[in-house]
């Protein structure tokens, strides 16, 4: 048994907790379903098709956004938000190295 880690998480993992709570709620994930490859969208694109309130949907980006699984930027008065793939594909990728060495 590895007890090292009972305590204390190694650096390489200290996003994943923020990702998995992020994408651990259903309507996050309904949010990022929305989105198309490549598409940006703001939050009245996403409030437009989704059963929430606009406060309720930037509540969800905020996790989403803190978390790194999607990019923002303003433009003009809107902020507009993608996917982080990078991010997310990264941080999935250490848990499954880890998986595959450790089990």
């Amino acid at each position: 048994m590895i007890t090292n880690h009972l305590h204390t998480l190694p650096d390489a993992w200290r996003d994943v907790s923020s990702l998995f709570v992020a994408l651990g709620d259903e309507q996050r994930q309904r949010i990022l379903l929305t989105f198309e490859p490549g598409e940006r969208l703001n939050v009245g694109q996403i409030v437009a098709v989704s059963t929430l309130s606009r406060t309720a949907v930037s509540h969800h980006l905020k996790i989403l956004r803190q978390a790194g699984v999607l990019m923002s930027e303003k433009n003009g008065k809107e902020v507009f938000f993608w996917i982080n793939k990078k991010h997310i594909d990264d941080t999935l990728q250490r848990v499954l190295e880890y998986v595959r060495k450790n089990t």
